[in-house]
């Protein structure tokens, strides 16, 4: 099992609408969702590319922004991991 794991941004979280899309993807097994974070699970990586997309609102405006963390980690062996990060909107 892969796990995708997104930090959310300071202030923001994740739209009602866009928790209800990932739930309907077929290569999601399991979505969990925390305060500042949002779990993606996933039965398995393949070679074909797979695109997320969340939709994050502003609930209080931060100054300063600083970027998240996404982290994709295979759950059995998480020495594994992928960090990437994200700033913002658009971004």
């Amino acid at each position: 099992m892969v796990i995708v794991e997104v930090s959310l941004l300071s202030g923001f979280i994740l739209a009602p609408r866009s928790r209800m899309l990932l739930e309907h993807k077929t290569i999601i097994k399991k979505l969990e969702v925390k305060a500042d974070v949002v779990y993606i699970y996933l039965e398995k990586l393949s070679d074909e590319s797979q695109n997320f997309t969340l939709q994050l609102e502003e609930v209080i405006h931060v100054k300063n922004l600083k970027p998240a963390s996404i982290k994709v980690y295979d759950y059995y062996q998480p020495g594994g991991l992928q960090v990437s990060f994200y700033s913002g909107a658009g971004s």
